[in-house]
This record gives C-alpha cells, structure tokens and sequence, in this order.
C-alpha cells in the first residue's frame, strides 16, 4: 500500500513554498502602495463605465486619453472583440468626464456609454466587512459541524481545526497570488474577488469532511491497527473520488479562462487555484496534520524548534 502520509514533511514544505511568496508581496506590497492588494474602486470608490466603440480598440489606448486627463489610476478591459471597454478609475468630475468622451469620440471611434455607475469607499469597507464576517462564520461552523458530526472517535475538535486550518491554507494561496499579480501586472481585488474567495471556502471545506468522513467510518472498523494505516488507508479510498470530482470542475473553470471574457478572468482565476490548491490541501495538509496532531508530533516539534529535549 502507498504510504501517503509518511511524505507529510514534504506536503507541509510544498505548502510553505506556496505560502511565503504571497506573504512576503502583501508586505511588500503595504509597504508601498499602503494595502496587501491593489484595491479597485468597488473598496476606493470611483466611476466603473462600459463604452463601445466603431471599430476594435487596445486598453492602452483607452486608458492613454484618460492618463492625459489626470487619471493615471484608470484600469481598461476590452470585450465583445474590442470594440467595448470597461473602463474602471477615480470619481469623474462631470465636465471632464464630458472632455474625455468627446477625446474618445474623436481619436478611437466612441459610440456611445452604455453603462456608468459611481461607487463610494464605504460600499467596499462594508463588503469586506461581510466577507470577514462570513469566514469567522464559516470556521465555526465548520468546527461546531465536525465536532457534532465527529463526536464518536476520539479528538472530534482535531478534525475540525485541522478543516480549518486547510481552509485557511487555500485562501492564503489565492491572496498571494493575486498580491503577486497586483505587484506585477497591476491587477486589482474587486468585490466579484471576495466572492472567489468565499467559494473556495466551500471547496476547500467540502473535500476534507469526504475524506474525515472516510476516517470516522474506518476508525472502528479497524480497531488496534496504528492511527497513521487507518487514515492512509481511507486516504486511498477516497482518493480517486475527490480527484475525479475536482478535475471535473477543473475542466470547466479551464474553459471559462480562456472563453468567458475579460471582465470574469480574475474571479475564474481565483477559483481555478483555489479549487487546486483545496484539492491538494485536503489530501496532502488537513490529513497529515491531523496524523501528526494524534501522535503527538507537534509538541516535539516546537521543542526542537526551541532546542529543548524531548521526555523519554
């Protein structure tokens, strides 16, 4: 039999190369521009306008008339094969917004605004306060469900926190990537980024209680055999069903990559490595770290982390 979880320190190193890299462009990244993300106007406020166009037209030439006007924070997505661009950038003053039009008019063929919609800083403080709000939710949930669900093997808290914990490993790999991507391409979170966000919660979440389940169900079954052949057993078990059912998923979030449009790439992207990196958590974290919490591993671990013996 594949001993899957006897690799565990090398899953949890993966996990840490994952991991660092966005934690250290989030610190970056406050230390330049003052917030881990690229904020979009949805948490700074600003004007969101969807123009069309006569014939195709380059973000970039878009956003030049409206760099020349002042705006250099302005961020364009082109659609429908250029000849629409969403265009995102700080609160218009209406004479301006009129001068950038005419401009447009003029130099790209502008036909007409089809949408334009001003957003204030206290919508997005108040979307991020929900989606806060919602993962402290969700993690007790999830605890209080495993505890309550879990309550007949030994340590029930364990798989909660351990669920828990892989939930958090997921969310941390999708912040950094996209603090990674704010740094370099210059993209931005957006209130559709906290909704990515809150789904591959529910990914990541919706795996491990498979596999625990799989554990609760051998527990008894096989009584007196080590802890670490159980959940390697029911890891295997489980194994072919959790990646069948993520790769099908994977399929389609593949192909609305690359076929659904500009204006949903970052929200597909998120969920496309959240749903990978919860596919690999819950195999490869939230079950090692449960062996290890049962043997009694992580006591020993901070006592050679801080140089002290382990007792004989």
């Amino acid at each position: 039999m594949y001993d899957i979880v006897g690799k565990r320190k090398w899953y949890f190193l993966f996990s840490s190369l994952l991991i660092v890299p966005g934690i250290l462009a989030m610190i970056i990244s406050t230390l330049t521009i003052g917030s881990p993300f690229r904020l979009g106007i949805d948490f700074t406020g600003g004007t969101i306008m969807e123009l069309e166009f006569e014939q195709p037209v380059q973000p970039a030439e878009v956003r030049a008339i409206f760099v020349a006007a002042g705006y250099t924070d302005t961020t364009v997505q082109t659609t429908n094969e250029g000849h629409t661009a969403i265009v995102r950038t700080a609160a218009l003053d209406p004479i301006v917004k009129e001068a950038i039009k005419t401009d447009l008019r003029e130099q790209l063929g502008f036909t007409k605004e089809v949408y334009s919609d001003s957003l204030g800083a206290q919508v997005g403080q108040e979307v991020t306060s929900s989606a806060l709000i919602a993962v402290t939710v969700a993690s007790l949930a999830v605890i209080g469900y495993i505890v309550l669900a879990f309550r007949k093997v030994p340590n029930p808290i364990r798989y909660g926190a351990c669920a828990v914990f892989a939930m958090i490993h997921d969310v941390m790999v999708v912040l950094g990537l996209f603090s990674i991507l704010g740094l370099v391409l210059g993209w931005e979170v957006d209130a559709l980024f906290l909704t990515a966000v809150l789904t591959v919660i529910g990914f990541s979440v919706q795996d491990t209680i498979v596999v625990f389940d799989r554990i609760r169900e051998n527990i008894p079954k096989h009584r007196g055999e080590p802890f670490e052949d159980i959940v390697n057993h029911s890891l295997l078990q489980t194994l072919h069903r959790s990646l069948v059912t993520q790769i099908n998923a994977l399929f389609v979030m593949v192909a609305l990559l690359f076929f659904g449009g500009a204006t949903i790439q970052q929200f597909i992207l998120a969920m496309f490595v959240g749903l990978i990196s919860g596919t690999y958590s819950s195999i490869f974290n939230a079950v090692p770290l449960l062996v290890v919490w049962e043997k009694g591993e992580i006591p020993a671990f901070f006592r050679r982390l801080f140089r002290r013996p382990v007792a004989a």
